[in-house]
C-alpha cells in the first residue's frame, strides 16, 4: 500500500486550483451554490470534509463531475487512515475469511 506523507485535502484543491486560479472567495462561492459559508470556509481550512450534497454543487459551479470532489475526499481520509497506527496494529489481528 502507497501511503501519502502529506495527503491533499479536498480544501487545499478547492483554494488552490480553483478560488485563487478563478480570482474567487469563499463567499461568492457560497452565495453561487446556495450553502452556509462557513461550510466552504471550514472546507478550506481542511476542518470539514466533502459530502455528496457539497461535491454536486461544486461540481455543478466548476463544471466538473461531483466524483472529481468525492475522490479526492476518498483518497485523502484513506491516506489519514493508513497513517494511524493503532488501525495499522489493529487491521494486522482482524483474521481473513473467505467467501
Amino acid at each position: 500500500m502507497v501511503i501519502l506523507v502529506n495527503p491533499v485535502h479536498p480544501g487545499e484543491v478547492l483554494k488552490t486550483e480553483f478560488l485563487d486560479e478563478m480570482g474567487l472567495t469563499a463567499g461568492k462561492v457560497t452565495k453561487a451554490n446556495f450553502v452556509p459559508r462557513s461550510r466552504i470556509e471550514r472546507i478550506i481550512r481542511r476542518e470539514l470534509g466533502v459530502t455528496a450534497d457539497t461535491a454536486s454543487r461544486l461540481a455543478r459551479l466548476f463544471g466538473t463531475m461531483p466524483e472529481f470532489w468525492m475522490n479526492l475526499q476518498r483518497g485523502y481520509d484513506l491516506a489519514v487512515v493508513a497513517q494511524d497506527n493503532k488501525l495499522r496494529d489493529d487491521l494486522e489481528q482482524i483474521e481473513r475469511r473467505a467467501g
